[in-house]
């Protein structure tokens, strides 16, 4: 038992929140300082005696000089901090090495050296940044299987070059200020890429983990790496272990059947693509994240509906519908509130692959049923949307 003060603490007793915030605005103001004095003494990174250019020192779009008063300089010295556990010196020397490392790496430059190949190489298909998370972290795409399906003999410092461009890519969409978004979440698809899955996992171990932790710390929240195979998780079950130890679950696998549900974990399903299991369409004119997104919970061996009352006329219905993990059946009917017209069937009975949209004009009062019947022994997960608007009359495009 530790011993006790008079006061009634005990000597052994953990220090107060307080105490560690004090301590972390000490280590910063300090941090400051050593970095002003770098960047006016010409140590912070080589420059040549004379540049105009020294005191524009700036690391992901934000200036490192304190004195400039930007306010995302704190918020990127204070990812060097946390990773060096607030010791100001071990945060120093890591930013001087990440500056080096820019310095001869040039990762800025795999940003335009994929956009002057995208004539050739299609590759503004292999990385998209869609959606944000529970957060408001971008949600940043690579299509590796695509792009090893492109490129088949692709060495691995391409390789490398290309997932740090990718990685470059998604900071450009941050937003280094109080109460934006500071970090992203990658989110890496090996569909179809069952051969480079294993360059994929020695790349992880050997020398992203390394990169993302020395060069840009505090920048990555989570790498989702989706559609692994399942015999790929089978066999390298021990090195996919060691590698979520090393990179403090910094890395997660996901299986293909698992995909949506990983997902879920940290975005709603209006921010998630609808090839992954999710709401959301490129280019979409119908629906944005602001709309709101009802669920359903389906049992087991079950069937239930969704009904979209329609109160008046002449207005077009468009609605959304996903299953979380599929493997349902649906039909989609209009049924009049008046008892003598007849029912009209907008889709017959079909299974569900990705999420579906339809659109119904709608001609007089009633409500749009949507029916699925969950076959599985395992409870499901829906999540639908729906919106009306004035319908144009048929003349007015006769008209134009």
């Amino acid at each position: 038992m530790p011993e006790e003060r008079a006061n009634g603490h005990t000597r052994n007793q953990e220090i107060g929140p307080e105490t560690k915030r004090s301590g972390k605005r000490r280590a910063l103001v300090e941090f400051r300082q050593r970095v002003e004095d770098a960047i006016n003494g010409n140590y912070l990174i080589k420059c040549k005696k004379g540049d105009s250019n020294l005191k524009e020192i700036a690391l992901w779009g934000v200036p490192l000089l304190p004195s400039a008063n930007d306010e995302g300089t704190d918020i990127v010295l204070m990812k060097f901090l946390k990773a060096k556990h607030y010791k100001v010196h071990e945060a120093f020397t890591l930013l001087r090495k990440t500056l080096k490392w820019r310095g001869d790496f040039w990762p800025e430059e795999e940003i335009n050296c994929n956009n002057n190949n995208n004539n050739n190489n299609n590759d503004d298909d292999l990385w998209l940044s869609e959606g944000r998370d529970k957060e408001g972290r971008p949600l940043c795409y690579n299509l590796l299987g695509k792009k090893c399906h492109q490129n088949k003999y692709l060495s691995g410092e391409d390789y490398l070059r290309w997932r740090v461009g990718c990685l470059e890519k998604g900071i450009g969409n941050l937003n280094f200020k109080a109460g934006g978004a500071d970090s992203i979440i990658q989110i890496i698809d090996l569909e179809n890429a069952p051969g480079p899955a294993t360059k994929e996992v020695r790349l992880i171990y050997k020398k992203l983990i390394p990169l993302l932790h020395d060069h840009y710390p505090g920048v990555v929240y989570k790498n989702l790496i989706i559609n692994v195979p399942a015999w790929f998780l089978t066999i390298h079950a021990l090195n996919l272990r060691l590698i979520t130890q090393r990179s403090k679950n910094k890395f997660v696998f996901v299986k293909p059947s698992k995909v949506t549900q990983a997902l879920l974990k940290y975005a709603t399903p209006e921010n998630i693509l609808v090839q992954y299991g999710g709401l959301k369409r490129d280019n979409d004119t119908e629906f944005s994240t602001d709309d709101k997104v009802l669920e359903l919970n389906l049992k087991a061996n079950s069937t239930s509906t969704i009904q979209i009352p329609i109160n008046e006329a002449e207005v077009t219905v468009t609605w959304d519908v996903t299953v979380v993990g599929y493997e349902v059946t649906y039909k989609e009917e209009f049924i009049p509130d008046d008892d003598c017209s007849y029912k009209i069937l907008l889709q017959k009975e079909k299974k569900m692959g990705e999420g579906t949209r339809n659109t119904f004009p709608i001609r007089e009062p009633g409500k749009i049923v949507i029916t699925i019947a969950n076959g599985s022994f395992a409870k499901k997960k829906v999540f639908y949307r729906y919106k009306s608007r004035p319908s144009v009359p048929l003349y007015m495009f006769i008209k134009s």
